[in-house]
């Protein structure tokens, strides 16, 4: 997978769900991931050339994990000349210690997210950007329609009313496989989730189901990809134009 590939998935996303205007500044968020580090180098070679001109910085949300080691992150970052923060938190030692929670995902996603938002915001930055790819997508409608009988996935783009900031999804295309091919090819340096909970969650088990789905009926992931953009659920509308 080559970069100039990565740049055409988060083009066609950014253009056909208007996901940045001229003077944005949009934060990636950078959990040390594949996911995360793809979009960040991704967004960085848009940047050059994207017709209308923006900025971007990193902030990685430190859970308070012993054996988290972010240097060589920090080291890329600056190598792509992108500002990076580390936001220090005690959401760990709240989770497992604290709470001893059993389900600790949604909490810990909650907590995250809110200290990820207070960080961009001063930062002064008006988007925020995850990494979610098609792969998150098809897992998160099958979630929701196991689990909660619904119909109903990330949205490419998602206005935060209460924070006023502005979710934007440019993996929205790319495939998880084409995020491995990536990193392995640029040797990215990705950090492995120190979360004991880590491949032991609702989300693990809905991904090995997709991939058994997609390995006895070929093909099946994209219809379901398909099935969402036509879905006309909020966020979806018409041929993506927002």
């Amino acid at each position: 997978m080559t970069l100039q590939r990565v740049l055409s998935y988060i083009r066609r996303a950014v253009d056909d769900y208007n996901m940045i205007e001229s003077g944005d500044n949009i934060a990636v968020g950078i959990s040390g991931g594949k996911d995360s580090l793809t979009l960040l180098y991704g967004l960085h070679g848009l940047m050059r050339f994207y017709p209308k001109p923006f900025k971007i910085c990193a902030v990685t949300v430190d859970l308070g994990f012993d054996n988290l080691n972010l240097e060589k992150i920090r080291e890329l970052c600056g190598q792509l000349d992108i500002p990076y923060t580390i936001v220090k938190t005690d959401i760990a030692h709240i989770i497992f210690h604290e709470r001893k929670e059993s389900n600790p995902c949604s909490l810990c996603a909650k907590m995250r997210k809110g200290a990820l938002n207070e960080a961009i915001k001063k930062a002064g930055c008006n988007k925020v950007a995850y990494a979610h790819h098609k792969d998150d997508m098809v897992e998160t409608m099958l979630m929701s329609l196991i689990y909660e009988g619904r119909f109903h996935t990330f949205s490419p783009v998602t206005y935060l009313d209460r924070m006023d900031l502005t979710v934007i999804r440019p993996l929205m295309y790319m495939n998880e496989a084409d995020v491995i091919g990536f990193v392995n090819k640029m040797e990215l340096p990705v950090v492995k989730s120190p979360c004991p909970a880590d491949g032991h969650t609702k989300r693990e088990y809905i991904k090995n189901l997709l991939k058994r789905l997609n390995q006895e009926n070929p093909g099946v992931k994209e219809r379901m990809f398909t099935a969402i953009c036509n879905g006309k659920m909020e966020g979806w509308s018409g041929n993506g134009k927002q």
